[in-house]
């Protein structure tokens, strides 16, 4: 009989709120604002967070309700925050998420947004309002960031007259990842809508004064044509049936191709095989020796890591590429966790692995890191690959952690780590291997100094 007392609390949660994956998404998009519906502490975290990560100022408006508008309701306030925002910044698009807090008391976002547009005259010098439904008590950040990709979608994309561009839809990658995918569909020659985009919003140069909206995110005009694209590519293992590309593809007829997200080998050859057939062309040479030269390291590499066994959490759709990366380059994965519920995480990961000799991994979702620390214990881990909220646990069993994903706010940087693509995986690889050798030699008695 167990011994272990009942636990039913959250120790480290392995996900983030709902709001702030829809805040990521509306930051991605030109001349946005994103606006959380709710206490002003909401966006205090939110940007607590993002900043930590980014390294970049982000603004996040409130409507900032207290404790009087959890009886009244808080349109009043909505509405003048709407009101500010647009003499404040002058924005395109105010991208409006939900809290736990609205959703409670139930507030009508949608009426109240329709009213406030009434009131004050919708046209020529008003921004465009998208609100989405964001409580994070039904969902994390990638939900969120799933949600408010939809929303935009359903409630901007016209029917347009077909043509040739196509449509990406990364997930939630980093800004250094969706630069390196705008030089892959250019490298191909295609006309291209990523979405979103916060390559730059989230990624700046260094300025002289500091811009209310930074430049850069898709184009409003090109998120208002993506119905009339000759595809949609969303990426992703573990998506909900209705998901943005589903809706662009029910609302217009675009056709829809999913794939998984491109990290490592395999997972990047599909992106390739997908954009060779929509070009026409060949993989461009400068991707082609990339491959070669991730082939050539993954020999050179191969005595490090072979048999070593690893932890991997995080995103749901970012767990599945990197299990099939370290799978491929020889690295056994033993725990696959995540705080997401998607239902879909355990097929995603067996349909990745396929092919791969060795025992199927545990794979856990809806898990926090008391979880993750507890079925860890007793799996012989060599090496945890995840984000920074694993460091404590990697710090107490002296587990290496290899920092990949959100949130990296431990170290410099991780809003330019490459994660996608034959570039990404190389990257991947070499901090992956020089790790585990920095780990054996710390943990040596004498040391050495030549591989």
């Amino acid at each position: 009989m167990s011994t272990r007392p009942p636990y039913t609390s959250t120790t480290n949660a392995c996900k983030l709120c709902k709001p702030l994956g829809a805040s990521l998404v509306f930051r991605g998009i030109e001349g946005c604002v994103p606006f959380l519906h709710g206490s002003q502490g909401c966006a205090t975290y939110m940007r607590r967070y993002i900043i930590s990560h980014f390294n970049e100022p982000i603004d996040i408006a409130s409507s900032s309700l207290g404790e009087k508008h959890a009886v009244y309701g808080g349109a009043a306030n909505l509405k003048l925050g709407l009101q500010n925002v647009t003499k404040k910044y002058a924005p395109q698009l105010i991208g409006v998420a939900t809290t736990c807090l609205t959703e409670t008391i139930g507030d009508d976002v949608k009426m109240i947004i329709n009213e406030y547009e009434a009131e004050f005259h919708k046209g020529e010098g008003h921004p465009r309002i998208v609100p989405v439904s964001t409580p994070s008590y039904a969902g994390t950040h990638m939900e969120g960031f799933n949600a408010a990709l939809q929303a935009v979608v359903e409630q901007m994309a016209e029917p347009v007259e077909p043509h040739d561009g196509v449509n990406l839809l990364p997930g939630f990658v980093s800004a250094a990842d969706l630069r390196s995918l705008k030089e892959l569909l250019d490298d191909f020659g295609l006309p291209f809508t990523l979405l979103p985009d916060y390559s730059e919003t989230l990624d700046g140069e260094a300025a002289s004064d500091y811009p209310l909206i930074p430049a850069g995110g898709t184009p409003l005009a090109a998120i208002r044509r993506m119905g009339g694209a000759r595809l949609t590519i969303e990426c992703g293992a573990t998506l909900p049936d209705k998901s943005a590309g589903a809706s662009l593809q029910q609302m217009h007829g675009t056709p829809l191709r999913r794939l998984g997200m491109p990290v490592g080998l395999r997972e990047t050859d599909r992106l390739m095989d997908a954009l060779v057939e929509l070009s026409g062309r060949e993989v461009p040479v400068r991707h082609r020796a990339a491959r070669g030269r991730l082939i050539d390291a993954m020999v050179d590499g191969h005595k490090y890591l072979s048999g070593k066994r690893a932890v991997v959490f995080g995103e749901e759709d970012l767990v599945v590429g990197l299990t099939s990366f370290l799978a491929e380059i020889g690295i056994r994965p033993v725990l696959c966790a995540s705080g997401g519920k998607s239902g879909r995480l355990q097929e995603a990961v067996a349909t990745v692995l396929a092919g791969i000799p060795g025992e199927m991994p545990a794979v856990r979702e809806d898990v926090d890191f008391f979880d993750i620390e507890e079925e860890a214990r007793g799996l012989a881990v060599d090496l945890l690959v995840g984000h920074s909220k694993g460091y404590t646990f990697a710090r107490k069993e002296g587990i290496p952690l290899v920092r990949v994903g959100f949130p990296i706010h431990d170290r410099l940087g991780g809003q330019r780590l490459l994660h996608l693509g034959y570039h990404g995986a190389q990257a991947l690889f070499d901090s992956i291997v020089n790790t585990l050798i920095a780990k054996k030699q710390d943990d040596s008695e004498v040391g050495y100094t030549y591989m």
